[in-house]
Parts: structure tokens; sequence; C-alpha cells
């Protein structure tokens, strides 16, 4: 019924409409693994029989390698904070202090999403099977795969970004050709001994390494998982818009494109987030099955509607449990952190690189609480625009055929969805305004105290 009574895998066009992704989250996975954030996968197929226990220890290992140590560099950071509290020098307080933020919140995040990592992987396989690679058969069509290319390459952009802004910090010594370690925290033993300092250098560069790659992870998730919904809305108000024309197209009218195809001169703006509306190769979808009984058909093709605008609201809520309680203390973690970035930046010293980590620190935080604000404002806003949908087709046609369906599914499209931060205020547009407000407010206190 939804592709036209035609093969599902059908493409309403050769080259406008790509075929169906098995696996929208192959990219994650594989970063999930190497960040230490899933700690049973599952082995492929090939792997020997007798190495499956080694397959099983592997994973928990190197999970509690990545835990450990950035827990361990925060409580060295905690010590070294406490150890020039009594200097009163501000600079090295918060430089200290900053970093003993980022590693315990690497610590968490990796925990976390090791907790989640069952979880996380039913929802990515929930999303697989059910989700629309395009809408509904019509006169016009969208596809979803730019939702799925737009999420692929932003996630390549940010974990390179955030690779590349803790990594050189990372090699600053190196490249400086100076004999001293990338992080200046306290230790129980001289760490520039002959006998210690590439052991500590090597652990302090893996440290880095995982921060970037737990931070990249758990941005890019979020942004992944909000533009593939926002794509699946798209899909859900072009099928909308289409009813009339889906019953016509099933029906077997052959004018149904001349009548109903919307010229460039006449297509509405900001109907869809991301996806673009093509017009249908209605030559491919001539070979389906008719149903000459108009009034079921578009009764049946509604209730298609509902059933994705029902998965929708699934995964979004999904969506909400899930980053509930990451996106709290991230919000805490990047409002601290920013006010000491800010602040180190204003009153540190000017030495060139210095300079540089500091502003790529900065631009990552700020960039990040953009992203989980901004997704989460485009989900509120776009996830209430059902109605809207629905009055640009031809209802008023069937109107007798739906008259209860529709007014439930209207009032139920009304409820819009929200992401929020341990259930206490909503990720928008006035979330990010009130993070940088309360940060700057901790920046004037400690110029004050300065």
């Amino acid at each position: 019924q939804f592709h036209g009574n035609v093969d599902a895998d059908i493409r309403y066009d050769i080259s406008l409409d790509p075929a169906r992704e098995s696996n929208l989250f192959r990219l994650l996975m594989g970063l999930q693994l190497a960040n230490g954030t899933k700690p049973s996968p599952r082995l492929p197929k090939w792997w020997p029989k007798r190495l499956e226990m080694i397959g099983k220890v592997l994973p928990k290992a190197y999970c509690s390698m990545v835990i450990f140590t950035s827990l361990h560099l925060g409580v060295l950071f905690t010590k070294t904070t406490l150890d020039v509290l009594p200097t009163g020098e501000l600079q090295a307080i918060t430089d200290a202090l900053t970093m003993t933020i980022i590693y315990f919140f690497t610590g968490y995040g990796t925990i976390y999403w090791c907790l989640r990592s069952r979880r996380l992987l039913a929802y990515m396989e929930h999303m697989n099977r059910e989700y629309r690679h395009h809408s509904l058969a019509g006169v016009t069509f969208v596809s979803s795969h730019a939702a799925f290319r737009m999420s692929r390459n932003f996630t390549v952009v940010w974990i390179m970004s955030c690779l590349l802004g803790v990594i050189s910090w990372g090699v600053s010594p190196l490249m400086l050709g100076i004999r001293m370690l990338p992080l200046q925290c306290w230790y129980p033993f001289d760490a520039l001994g002959p006998g210690t300092y590439t052991a500590v250098y090597a652990t302090q560069l893996f440290g880095q390494i995982m921060v970037g790659m737990t931070f990249g992870f758990g941005g890019s998730l979020f942004v992944t998982l909000s533009l593939l919904l926002l794509g699946q809305f798209d899909v859900l108000y072009c099928g909308l818009k289409n009813l009339d024309a889906h019953t016509k197209l099933l029906g077997g009218e052959s004018v149904l494109q001349e009548e109903l195809l919307v010229g460039d001169s006449k297509k509405e703006l900001n109907q869809y987030v991301l996806l673009q509306q093509h017009p249908t190769d209605l030559i491919r979808l001539s070979a389906g099955q008719k149903c000459p009984d108009q009034g079921n058909a578009f009764h049946n093709a509604l209730v298609e509607c509902i059933r994705l605008h029902r998965f929708i609201l699934h995964c979004s809520q999904e969506l909400e449990n899930l980053f509930s309680p990451y996106c709290l203390v991230k919000s805490l973690q990047i409002t601290f952190q920013l006010c000491l970035l800010v602040f180190v930046g204003v009153s540190g010293t000017r030495e060139v690189l210095r300079i540089v980590n500091q502003l790529q620190y900065l631009g990552l935080t700020i960039f990040e609480l953009l992203m989980f604000t901004y997704c989460g404002e485009l989900l509120s806003r776009h996830s209430i625009r059902s109605g809207d949908a629905f009055w640009r087709g031809a209802w008023w046609k069937h109107a007798h055929f739906i008259r209860q369906d529709i007014l439930i599914f209207l009032v139920n499209s009304r409820r819009a969805v929200h992401v929020t931060a341990g259930k206490f205020y909503v990720m928008d547009v006035n979330r990010l305004r009130s993070v940088i407000t309360q940060a700057f407010s901790f920046l004037t206190l400690l110029q004050k105290l300065a």
C-alpha cells in the first residue's frame, strides 16, 4: 500500500531516489567500538569459534582501559587543583579545573554509553528495520537518503574536528621539541624521568584522543538521530500532502501528473526542513495492482501515514529517554567549561600555541552546545506540522471516509517532540541563551576575584 502496491524496494526515480540503506548507523557503530563504549559487540560470522572467548573479553578490557585512563587523569587533575588553590594563582587554578571537568565528563560519557549500549543497539536496529526511505507513492516524493548522507558527512567532519583539537594539544611538546608533558598535572613520581616519560606521555596522548572520541561520539550520535527523525517527518508530510494523488494513482488515472504536480513557481517555502521534493516517475508505478475503491484506498493510505507518525513519536521518545540524563550533565559541563576557557583566554598568558589551543577548545565547546540546542529546537518546531501538510492535499474529496480518524490524528499531531536535560528544561535555543548567560555570569565573578 505505502509504495503503490509495488515492491517496497521500488525506486520512484532512478537518479533521485537511491536504494534503501540497510544500516543507517554503520559509521557510528564503528566509532562506538573505537572509543570503548561497546563492551559486548556482536562478533562477525567469520570470527573463529575457538577465539570466541577472546572476542568477548577484549572489548570489555578495552572499555575498562578507556574508563580508567579518563578517571585517573581526572583524579590527578583534582589533586593538582587542590595543590594550586593555596597559591591563589587563578590561571593555574582554572587550567587544572578545566582539565578536571573535561576528564571526569569523559569518564562519565564512556560509562554512560557502556551502560546504555544494549538499549542503543536495539534503538538503532528498530530504526533500520522500520524507517521509510521515501514518501507515500504519489505525484511527488521525498527521499530520506539525503538526511542519511547529511548525518554521515556531519559525523565525519565533527569527529575529525574534535580529534584535531585534542591531538594538536597532545603533540604540542613534540612540535616544539621540548621534553615536557602535554598535560601539566601532579604525579606521585617523577613523570619526566627516563624510565617513565614515554609511558606517561603515551597515556596522556591516549587520554586526549579518548576525550575527542567521547565528545565527538555523543554529539554526532545526537545530531544523526535528530536529522534522521527530521527526515522521517519530511517523508510523513510529503505523504500526507499526496494522499489524494496516491488514491488516484491506485485508481489508475492517467492524467494524475498534469492535474496535481506543483510547478516551481507554486512550491511552498519551508514545507520540509531537510529533504527536497521531486516528481515521481509514474510509469514505474503503473505496474502496481489497481484499487478502484478510492474511499478505501484513501483510508488505508491515511492509516499508513498514522503508522509512520507513531513510529516517529516512539523513536523521538526513545531519543529523549537516552539523552535526557546525558544532556543534563552535558549542560553543566559546558557551562563551567565555557566560563573557565573564556577566563583563561582573557586573563592568561599570550603564548601563541596556548592561544590557538584555547580557541580550538572554546570553538568546539560553543559549537557542541549549539548542536544540542539547535537540533532540539528543530525537532520541537517541525514535529507539530502534520496538520499543515494534511491541509495541502485534496482531503475534502474523501472527508466522509476519514471523519473520525483524521480528527484523532490531528489532535495527536499537536504534541510537540521535546528533548530535555534531566526533565528539568528543554534543549532549545532558549537553553542556548541561558547557558551562555550563566557562563558569563561566572566569568564576571572570576574576574572580580582576580
